[in-house]
């Protein structure tokens, strides 16, 4: 199955446990691999027939700046469930990341794997 992508998408969101990360706005970070089949888009070169990943970062970002998520464990399950809900997509491969979160890394985060039959009915 083809993919489509989105790569670091930078979101500030309040993000975390402790009572000072409440208080404050901080950067995660998205990786989207959608499955979409290309084939009609390609041959039609038409917006209407392919996957409109402006559409999904608009809508992710819209709902990212405005959750307040102690973990990003959370986050990425919500944000899973929105794009196989809202779009036409059967699977995706999605990274959070969380810059600056641990000293001595550039970030941490989870990457999970869903597919449309995994949204509760």
């Amino acid at each position: 199955m083809d993919r489509v992508f989105i790569e670091n998408l930078m979101v500030e969101t309040v993000i975390g446990i402790f009572d000072w990360e409440r208080e404050i706005r901080q950067s995660v970070s998205l990786d989207l691999e959608m499955e979409f089949d290309i084939r009609q888009a390609a041959a039609s070169d038409a917006i209407e027939d392919t996957l409109d990943y402006k559409a999904v970062s608009k809508r992710l970002i819209h709902f990212i700046e405005q959750s307040e998520f102690q973990l990003v464990e959370a986050l990425a399950e919500k944000c899973a469930a929105i794009v196989l809900d809202e779009f036409p997509v059967k699977r995706l491969k999605l990274k959070l990341s969380k810059p600056g979160a641990v000293r001595g890394s550039s970030a941490v985060g989870v990457i999970i794997e869903r597919g449309a039959d995994d949204l509760p009915s």
